[in-house]
């Protein structure tokens, strides 16, 4: 079970979170990773922790002024990133283009969806993983895993109608051991949060918790 904490723009201290995310992983052996601010890859990448960005533009090098791009991601020490998470959507050709840039890159995709439907759209372009995140659950104290388990086995259904080889994960609304532990017997083979842990008095308690049914 995966593991990905996204932290938004939230007044967290980035560093912070990854050590407890680097040391939570080590001692447990779950695959546990950190998707920062653009600018605070590099310092977290060099805690050790598994480094993710939150998005990647979908251009090549040239005139793209503001632009994330997937090779500098990457220089900073990212493996993967998001794509097309509900906070910033993209058109289709446009979701298409960045996962071209990560492969080109070498960092790993993950493509959100609100829905089934979507992440069998996502699940077509081939990216390592898709991610359902029905958008009126995130940030929520519902996981979406809980208030609405049919969406999470539809979306798995259709990511593997598509592409078995294509991962589903399970975002919005997840806090908990219990959370994870559901979203696995749903068929989810990862999860996304944000907030569970990077708004906690205790990251490292809220991770050990996240993993503890493992």
């Amino acid at each position: 079970m995966f593991i990905l904490v996204n932290l938004k723009a939230y007044p967290c201290d980035p560093i912070e979170v990854a050590t407890a995310a680097r040391d939570v992983a080590d001692a447990s052996g779950a695959r546990i990773a950190v998707a920062p601010q653009a600018a605070d890859i590099a310092r977290v990448a060099d805690t050790g922790v598994e480094t993710w960005a939150q998005h990647v533009d979908p251009n090549d090098y040239g005139s793209h002024t503001g632009s994330t791009l997937a090779e500098s991601a990457a220089g900073a020490g990212a493996v993967g990133t998001l794509v097309n998470h509900s906070e910033r959507r993209l058109k289709l050709a446009d979701v298409d283009a960045a996962v071209r840039a990560a492969e080109r890159a070498d960092l790993e995709t993950c493509v959100c969806g609100n829905n089934p439907a979507q992440i069998g759209a996502a699940a077509a372009l081939s990216p390592e993983s898709v991610a359902v995140e029905p958008p009126e659950l995130i940030g929520g104290d519902v996981s979406v895993a809980t208030a609405d388990p049919g969406i999470v086995e539809d979306a798995v259904a259709a990511a593997g109608s598509v592409d078995d080889d294509v991962d589903v994960y399970c975002g919005a609304g997840i806090s908990s051991g219990d959370d994870v532990a559901t979203a696995a017997e749903l068929g989810a083979s990862g999860i996304l949060l944000a907030s569970g842990v990077a708004k906690a008095d205790d990251p490292r308690a809220a991770l050990e918790s996240l993993v503890e049914p493992l």
